[in-house]
């Protein structure tokens, strides 16, 4: 009965046009996926979102997109400077190691294979077959 009653007002309320000046009125939602994430830990991440926040494993992620970018251009490019091409690559393999270690940590991908996995779908979706 309740619920009923409420149906009703609201649906008065909006022939009334008394939703009309809300922000985002006529606008898509905004829906977030948190399918992916284990229910105890969504309300700690959308707190963490809220905040600006981000988890340590997307920054490095990130980073590490970065640091491939960059050395597919200079390898495409032809840069003929090795130390500049090493000190990447040893960014890189840093970063890879720490973000494997937090996977680890959180009990997800628990090998390096996970890793090598990820990268070789990353480099079928750059359509840079072997």
């Amino acid at each position: 009965m309740l619920a009923w009653l409420a149906e009703q007002r609201i649906q008065e309320a909006m022939r009334n046009g008394e939703f009309a000046d809300l922000p985002g009125h006529g606008k898509p939602l905004e829906l977030e996926d948190l399918s992916g994430v284990p229910e105890e830990l969504r309300m700690s991440f959308k707190i963490m979102k809220n905040a600006g926040v981000v988890p340590e494993e997307l920054t490095l992620r990130a980073e590490c997109i970065t640091l491939e970018e960059l050395l597919a251009a200079c390898l495409s490019s032809g840069n003929s400077d090795p130390a500049g091409r090493k000190s990447l690559e040893s960014r890189l393999t840093v970063k890879r190691m720490r973000l494997e270690q937090l996977l680890r940590e959180r009990g997800i991908g628990g090998s390096s294979a996970f890793t090598q996995y990820g990268d070789e779908i990353r480099r079928r979706l750059a359509g840079q077959e072997k």
